[in-house]
């Protein structure tokens, strides 16, 4: 048994001391994801300059992907498998993009988190109309929705293992979302999308999604609706935060800390599925990541478009090293710790809620280099080799 121990003791402080990666390093805590934009995905090499809701892509992609999986090991699509893109009309898949980024990421021995069945946003338009563009019926939405997800989940199914079945369902003062799946169908639309994802695949993880969860009226407005349906067996594996961040904009490191406690207390595990942190000014007190909401340029708005000052990357990085101490803490009830958008390049934080910004949201500069937060953090999570462990380490070599 002496001897189990020891093999057991050295391999582990084998695997962390020499961690060289974020995946390496928070092994023993939770999963490490990122997302994968469609440029990733094809590792295209020209130079791109669109900004949507998905992000701006400026420069060769090609080294991208390779450093995805070097540090995170569940991926996720950032547009690729949403409605409008596999399903953009009644009858009509199209999973070629998406096919690639499943079997790019398997191929890399990564996990891969399907983004997502049902949102009231970049849906395909005729998802809730008839021939004659008038609203359809209950009925009729729920026979759309059955065999959108079965075909999704099912054409996925044994390649993708957990999907965010449904995304942003409620408001930040804790109320349902007036969207067209709540108009036609009421709350009862959450349960049908939570079921029939189950019945396309029983062994998938399934989780909600939503921003703004930091606000402890909207995270008790969702635990309180998925309280009483675990009651009656609802397929839920986590719930999902998105983590859509604004440097000084509010104590994050509290509040997250609240919501995951508040989530453990129904018995789920939380997950952070979109971090990333805009460090520019905040315009109109405007808070979470509702793609719609639009604000006006203007230079005032946009100071660090010549790099941003060394003393504000190191309050980032502290910033960081504080927020992984407390999910250090809480490391139990959470799941995942997924960023969006690798770099600031890619980052939607460039154009979103205001166009054309220079944002600094992300892990990794525009020229794909690490910044020093991810050091910080692999040093947060590897234990020092005290004059103890280096015993226990060469004495355990014997075996």
């Amino acid at each position: 048994m002496k001897r189990l121990q020891l093999i057991v003791l050295a391999t582990f402080f084998t695997t962390v001391l020499s961690a060289q990666s974020l995946k390496e390093a928070y092994a023993a805590y939770w999963r490490m994801g990122m997302s994968v934009n469609q440029w990733e995905v094809e590792a295209e090499q020209q130079i791109h300059n669109e900004h949507d809701v998905t992000g701006a892509v400026s420069a060769d992609q090609t080294a991208h992907f390779p450093l995805i999986v070097q540090h995170f090991d569940w991926l996720v699509a950032e547009n690729c498998m949403k409605c409008e893109v596999m399903h953009p009309k009644e009858g009509v898949y199209d999973f070629t993009l998406a096919d690639k980024f499943v079997d790019k990421a398997l191929a890399n021995d990564c996990h891969v988190v399907g983004h997502c069945l049902i949102w009231h946003s970049q849906c395909a338009p005729w998802f809730f109309t008839d021939s004659e563009g008038k609203q359809v019926s209950a009925d009729v939405l729920k026979k759309r929705m059955r065999e959108h997800i079965y075909t999704i989940v099912g054409h996925f199914r044994g390649r993708v293992e957990a999907w965010d079945v449904v995304n942003e369902a409620f408001e930040d003062d804790g109320s349902m979302r007036k969207s067209k799946f709540y108009e036609i169908l009421g709350e009862d639309y959450i349960p049908l999308a939570f079921q029939y994802a189950h019945e396309a695949d029983p062994s998938a993880e399934l989780y909600y999604n939503d921003y703004s969860m930091n606000k402890a009226t909207k995270v008790e407005g969702v635990v309180n609706y998925f309280r009483p349906l675990m009651a009656k067996g609802m397929p839920i594996t986590a719930i999902g935060l998105q983590g859509h961040l604004i440097y000084g904009d509010t104590d994050y490191v509290k509040e997250y800390a609240h919501t995951i406690e508040k989530i453990a207390s129904i018995g789920l595990k939380a997950q952070f599925t979109e971090l990333d942190m805009s460090v520019l000014p905040n315009p109109y007190g405007f808070s979470g990541a509702n793609v719609s909401d639009r604000f006006k340029y203007s230079e005032q708005m946009d100071p660090y478009k010549n790099g941003l000052p060394a003393e504000k990357q190191a309050q980032v990085d502290q910033f960081w090293v504080d927020f992984f101490s407390m999910l250090m803490q809480h490391k139990r009830d959470v799941l995942r710790v997924g960023f969006w958008c690798l770099n600031d390049a890619n980052s939607w934080r460039n154009s979103f809620p205001i166009r054309g910004r220079t944002d600094y949201a992300t892990l990794f500069d525009r020229q794909n280099q690490p910044k020093p937060t991810i050091q910080k953090l692999i040093d947060l999570a590897t234990p020092k080799m005290t004059g103890a462990s280096k015993k226990q380490k060469k004495n355990s070599s014997k075996y």
